[in-house]
């Protein structure tokens, strides 16, 4: 099963009408350039209200919101769409896909927002969404989520990924995000596979709230 949610996840449907916003996974510098091209892209299309990302300083490889801010702002996205999620808490000392998913949930959840659609590098892609539904589940499972990868990189170049610490061929990427979703899933971070299907088919079929 897990064949159909990479496939799924990487080529999903987006809503007709716009969703309530685009979150954006927190990527290094080498990367992050993919998720702002899906930004420019689903604004530019009308396909999302605006744009969340963690609202930090430089952590774990992540910039920080200030710095995505800027260099979104200097490649053409008006700031008023630009939305910064808070932690969920502030003593967390590392950023990581589970905590970005969760406090974008509580986010959600405070804002009233009904369809949000979530994006990473695509090598991250699958793990980021499956992170994204397995919050919603806990937090606020009528929610409806929706995967939009980041524009595809170079897969040859080497970049820095995983908090700042992981350095490798974006291909060489993948196994080691397949590797955290069998390991996440066993420790109980990650929903498995089967649950985030069945997510996708309730959400599919308008049947979320049972």
């Amino acid at each position: 099963m897990i064949e159909e949610l990479i496939i799924r996840s990487l080529c999903d449907t987006l809503p007709d009408e716009p969703a309530d916003a685009l979150f954006l996974f927190g990527q290094t510098t080498d990367n992050q350039e993919s998720v702002f091209a899906a930004a420019r892209q689903l604004l530019q299309q009308k396909r999302a209200k605006k744009v969340l990302f963690m609202n930090t300083e430089p952590i774990s490889g992540y910039p920080g919101f200030n710095s995505w801010k800027n260099a979104l702002i200097s490649s053409g996205v008006e700031e008023g769409l630009l939305e910064p999620v808070s932690r969920v808490s502030a003593d967390n000392d590392i950023l990581h896909t589970g905590f970005e998913a969760e406090s974008l949930m509580v986010h959600a959840r405070e804002k009233q927002y009904k369809h949000l659609i979530v994006t990473a590098s695509p090598f991250q892609q699958p793990r980021a969404f499956m992170a994204a539904v397995t919050a919603a589940l806990r937090v606020y499972p009528e929610l409806y989520l929706y995967s939009q990868p980041g524009s595809t990189m170079p897969w040859k170049e080497e970049v820095v990924h995983s908090q700042g610490k992981v350095q490798a061929a974006r291909a060489g990427l993948i196994a080691g995000e397949m590797t955290r979703i069998r390991k996440y899933h066993e420790i109980g971070d990650l929903a498995s596979v089967e649950d985030v299907i069945v997510y996708l088919n309730k959400r599919d079929t308008g049947y979320l709230s049972s």
